[in-house]
């Protein structure tokens, strides 16, 4: 299978990504082989965009993912990130934008992934105690000493991608969009439309929720314990969207994931998922739903299911880097 194309700005990628955070952390005890043969799985079919953080796994993840492609780098459009202070000390979890540090996190996340350029480096969160201009001005010298190819940011709101734009083009916008998370519709991705900044939804299965394969019974490690839409009576309230789901995707012969994929796919030809995934089997099915074709009747009969979210997507405190 040869998956189509499509632009973050001037950047072409395939037209799903594969969000490889979850290999390191998260989700669970990291499977290193598993891991590989996954990221290699999707390079054969044709998935392009890699995308990772030098915060996964405290370094693990760029590790993970430049062993992975060291002898395929010339198929791989490589995404990473900087700006959470966690690499440095796990028990902060605050942000750094500066000019010094952006550079400094630069060099780290090359010398972890065996490589000389990123294709796309994003600013993980906008930190509030510095000038969006100066982090993006520091990226655009990264662009202009050829260690990196274009630059994004994560999580920013409109009035930050209009300042970022000024200084330096932003070829992407990475930020969580999924039929349970649409925080993005409206002022920000119209902003992003106006700007040529092509949107890469990170969490578009909404962590797995809307697969229909995730029980409230979590393993101990797994940080969605943490997050309000998977406990208690918000869970419960919440697998409501995911029986809705269920019923419509069995009309249309497809899984519930792959419905709620395909929604997020059909926003738009500048729109690139990057569903994450460790293991090679929901690989396979989270790259089918990018050909799955929905009429504009199947887009408004997904949409009317969502329905109302049962609590927020993060807790009060990482709410506070949000859309920045």
């Amino acid at each position: 299978m040869t998956l189509p194309t499509r632009k973050l700005g001037d950047l072409e990628v395939s037209a799903q990504g594969l969000g490889c955070m979850g290999m390191s952390q998260s989700y669970g005890p990291a499977d290193r082989d598993e891991s590989i043969a996954t990221i290699n799985a999707a390079l054969d079919a044709g998935v392009t965009l890699l995308d990772t953080a030098d915060v996964y796994g405290l370094g693990h993840n760029e590790e993970l993912v430049g062993s992975a492609i060291k002898s395929r780098r010339s198929e791989v459009v490589l995404a990473t990130k900087f700006g959470f202070k966690r690499i440095l000390d796990p028990s902060d979890a605050g942000v750094r934008g500066d000019a010094e540090y952006v550079k400094q996190a630069c060099d780290a996340s090359l010398k972890r992934l065996g490589v000389d350029h990123i294709d796309l480096y994003y600013a993980h969160r906008v930190d509030p105690a510095v000038p969006v201009e100066e982090t993006v001005g520091a990226m655009a010298e990264l662009v202009q000493a050829g260690k990196v190819r274009y630059i994004g940011l994560s999580e920013a709101g409109a009035e930050s991608l209009r300042r970022a734009a000024a200084v330096h083009p932003i070829s992407a916008l990475q930020s969580e969009w999924s039929l349970w998370t649409r925080d993005i519709e409206g002022e920000i991705l119209d902003t992003c439309r106006q700007l040529g900044i092509g949107i890469v939804p990170f969490s578009p299965l909404g962590r797995g929720f809307l697969t229909g394969r995730l029980t409230q019974d979590l393993p101990e490690d797994d940080f969605r314990r943490t997050m309000p839409r998977f406990s208690g009576e918000n869970y419960d309230r919440n697998y409501a969207i995911v029986e809705a789901l269920k019923a419509l995707a069995e009309k249309l012969g497809v899984t519930p994931g792959q419905l709620a994929l395909a929604w997020v796919q059909s926003q738009g030809t500048d729109v690139v998922p990057i569903p994450g995934t460790k293991r090679r089997t929901y690989l396979a099915e989270n790259i089918a739903a990018a050909t799955i074709e929905l009429s504009a009747e199947d887009l408004a009969q997904i949409s009317s299911v969502a329905g109302d979210v049962a609590g927020e997507r993060y807790s009060a405190e990482a709410l506070k880097l949000v859309n920045g």
